[in-house]
């Protein structure tokens, strides 16, 4: 299962597209409010230019003609976009005509089994059901992740499933599970995801015992270098006198 960042945060991003784990970007317009975005058209380019995968840009208009013009223009912003369409009759037709001309479409706000199906045969080429928000209604959104996956494989369905509105690093093992390709995650749950108390315990236990053994090492060096020989002028072999400088010990050797 691919990892994608929900965020417009370029900030956020970034720091998810360094630790390797990022297979593409999900935004709508909450997210590109939330990050002060002015410029949409350059912000979506900024992000193509960080990661290696799609970067999908959700429509604002309602009607099948509206959501076709937004998702061709974006589409001439970065050969990465993906354009998120709205589970709606017009949004299957905009996905329809939008699938012929070869453009890339995430049709999302699934909250069904059957509203995945249509998606998918009307050409989509992701569908994002919204486990989060059924869990929130007291419903089982991984139950839907599961249905879908089983009926995609059953009929060889090439659309891939895009586990959104994840809560938690719970969700994320439950979706890949469950058979979802893609998991889109908030930059916070990426985070949750890396800590673990006995990772930290563990690291901090390593180095305590890691700095126990550096003070061992530097006092037997402390204690050697206080140590000197020092042998008697014009003395031979046979006469030598030893000092052990600290000790409060001399040894004279005899004739």
């Amino acid at each position: 299962m691919q990892l994608f960042i929900d965020s417009a945060d370029l900030v956020e991003i970034s720091a998810a597209a360094r630790w390797g784990v990022l297979g593409g970007v999900t935004t709508n317009p909450s997210l590109m409010a939330r990050a002060g975005v002015s410029d949409p058209g350059q912000a979506v380019a900024a992000i193509a230019g960080r990661v290696d995968g799609p970067v999908n840009v959700e429509v604002l208009a309602t009607d099948a003609g509206g959501m076709i013009d937004e998702g061709r223009r974006y589409a001439r912003w970065s050969p990465r976009v993906t354009v998120k369409i709205p589970m709606t009759a017009a949004g299957l037709e905009a996905v329809h005509q939008l699938n012929k001309e070869g453009i890339s479409t995430n049709v999302t706000l699934v909250f069904s089994a059957a509203q995945g199906i249509l998606a998918a045969r009307a050409g989509a080429t992701y569908i994002s059901p919204f486990v989060g928000r059924l869990d929130d209604l007291a419903a089982d959104g991984m139950r839907l992740i599961r249905e879908l996956a089983d009926i995609f494989r059953i009929h060889r369905i090439a659309t891939e499933i895009i586990a959104a509105s994840i809560r938690h690093p719970l969700h994320v093992v439950e979706a890949a599970r469950a058979g979802a390709h893609i998991a889109t995650v908030p930059f916070k749950v990426l985070e949750q995801m890396i800590r673990h108390p006995l990772t930290d315990a563990g690291i901090e236990r390593f180095l305590a015992d890691w700095g126990a053994v550096g003070a061992s090492h530097r006092a037997t060096a402390s204690d050697r270098g206080s140590k000197r020989e020092l042998r008697v002028p014009g003395a031979t072999n046979a006469q030598e006198t030893t000092i052990g400088e600290g000790a409060g010990q001399c040894k004279n050797v005899p004739h």
